[in-house]
């Protein structure tokens, strides 16, 4: 397998876990690291025996490809400077501050044959991975992610901070286009929105519900799938779920009639439990996109999936603002 000699730039909570699995990965090969903070870089490197890069050019100069963990206002600029000097790239969510970023770093990958992808990391989660065998056209998406507060990240709303996971993960489920959307949301503890709903709908009529809060009391990542065949919920975080499927022979019920005598629900249908590998979906991520910067099949989350997932965030940033500013007037 051939190693790519990668760097980390930012490497805070998320950017010292992307580093920290690099120095592992068999594919991969740390060069180092650098963070604006000169002090949490060395002290970061130190600890996986790598250089600590004064600059990011320095850095650039060293490596294939980059994982860019900054804040999300310096993405762009520092995505940039990593591509036009010819490097891969891979990007924390969201991608950047704005769709014309986006359609920049884009233009520019696709320009120079470079891979450019977005760290959406649920995609890799073992709940959602086990279920795959499972999915045959949802026509109700219900997700439900509540965090308690921390400063980290109210750099944006929780639309961009917690929200444009599901967000993704809807659309990879859906795979049709947002027909029309409503969304209510509002600041708790920040400046922008802290808690906020979307309800979706698509145009092959299948319907989606997103609540996310950065202000809760409890955590909890939960996803929940309606179709035809049964129904399914998804424990984001601890990995695991259920599906509860119709059992073979069992019809539609019609005018309360039974098709065979039944006296319980589990006569009707059947419990499979969904348990993941286990393994960790940052490093599952980091494989994909090492996997496509060598030019293998990957399930890496591309530039232009997290310019999607970019574009119906703003949208529901669009909608919340409308209705707040329809609340005020009729107050």
């Amino acid at each position: 397998m051939t190693r790519i000699r990668a760097g980390v730039v930012g490497v805070g909570r998320l950017g010292r876990e992307h580093a920290r699995i690099l120095s592992e990965l068999d594919g991969a090969h740390l060069a180092g690291v650098h963070d604006v903070d000169g002090e949490r870089a060395t002290r970061v490197a130190a600890g996986f025996g790598v250089r600590s890069y004064p600059d990011l050019t320095a850095l650039l100069d060293d490596v294939q490809a980059l994982v860019v963990a900054v804040p999300t206002a310096l993405h762009h600029d520092v995505a940039r400077r990593a591509l036009v000097a010819g490097r891969h790239v891979l990007v924390e969510k969201p991608l950047t501050r704005t769709l014309d970023e986006a359609d920049d770093l884009i233009a520019l990958a696709e320009e120079r044959d470079l891979r450019l992808a977005v760290g959406h990391v649920e995609r890799f989660n073992g709940a959602l991975r086990s279920s795959e065998p499972y999915l045959h056209g949802a026509r109700f998406v219900e997700s439900l992610r509540l965090a308690p507060f921390q400063p980290r990240g109210t750099d944006v709303n929780v639309v961009l901070d917690l929200m444009i996971h599901d967000i993704d993960l809807v659309l990879g489920l859906v795979r049709s286009p947002v027909e029309s959307l409503h969304a209510v949301g509002t600041p708790v503890l920040t400046g922008s929105v802290d808690i906020a709903n979307a309800r979706l709908v698509f145009e092959n009529g299948t319907v989606a519900e997103i609540t996310a809060s950065r202000v809760s009391e409890e955590r909890l990542r939960v996803l929940r799938l309606f179709q035809p065949d049964g129904y399914l919920k998804l424990d984001l975080a601890a990995g695991r779920g259920e599906f509860l499927r119709r059992r073979a022979g069992i019809g539609p019920l019609e005018g309360g009639e039974v098709e065979v005598p039944l006296h319980a629900l589990s006569d009707l249908v059947e419990r499979i439990p969904l348990q993941g590998d286990g393994r960790e979906p940052l490093r599952l991520e980091l494989e994909a996109f090492l996997a496509a910067v060598r030019g293998e099949s990957s399930p890496v989350v591309s530039a232009r999936e997290g310019r999607a997932a970019l574009e119906v965030a703003f949208r529901i940033g669009r909608s919340i603002e409308r209705f707040a500013d329809v609340a005020l007037e009729a107050s």
